[in-house]
């Protein structure tokens, strides 16, 4: 499942998102911001964010107006690992090498053919493990830090 979030700034762009992969049969949830009026971006990541990390087969699409709110916020969560991404060769990267299960996008910042391609690169993509595994249990040793 595709867990989605926007907050105003990137309403518009989370819609064309769910058009996009309704259409290429995704199985979607939607967490708002449902009518483009004015949120608090730290509460739809959290909302995402949560159901992510229930699920670890789940994976996770954020959209503010830059996408750097989003990204902030969805990396303060133990396990997600949330990437802001611009282009299709990061997102692909994203999630061979890093294991993000949550990509963030700007939605005033991007245009929707790009946004939807990056989307597209991302979903596309799976983890490669093996030596980027050593990588992302260092990233996870973080979480632990917090607690001591």
């Amino acid at each position: 499942m595709i867990i989605l979030g926007s907050d105003h700034g990137g309403f518009a762009m989370k819609e064309a998102i769910k058009r996009h992969l309704e259409e290429k049969g995704y199985v979607l949830h939607d967490c708002g911001v449902l009518d483009g009026c004015e949120v608090d971006y730290p509460d739809i990541a959290d909302e995402v964010c949560d159901r992510v990390s229930q699920a670890s087969s789940d994976l996770g699409i954020l959209v503010c107006g830059t996408g750097i709110g989003m990204s902030i916020a969805a990396n303060k969560h133990a396990g997600i690992r949330a990437a802001l991404v611009s282009d299709t060769y990061s997102a692909r990267m994203a999630r061979e090498h890093n294991d993000a299960n949550v990509l963030a996008l700007g939605g005033r910042t991007l245009g929707e053919n790009l946004a939807l391609e990056i989307v597209d690169a991302y979903l596309g993509s799976a983890y490669a493990g093996g030596k980027h595994q050593r990588r992302v249990d260092h990233l996870n040793r973080y979480l632990h830090k917090e607690l001591l």
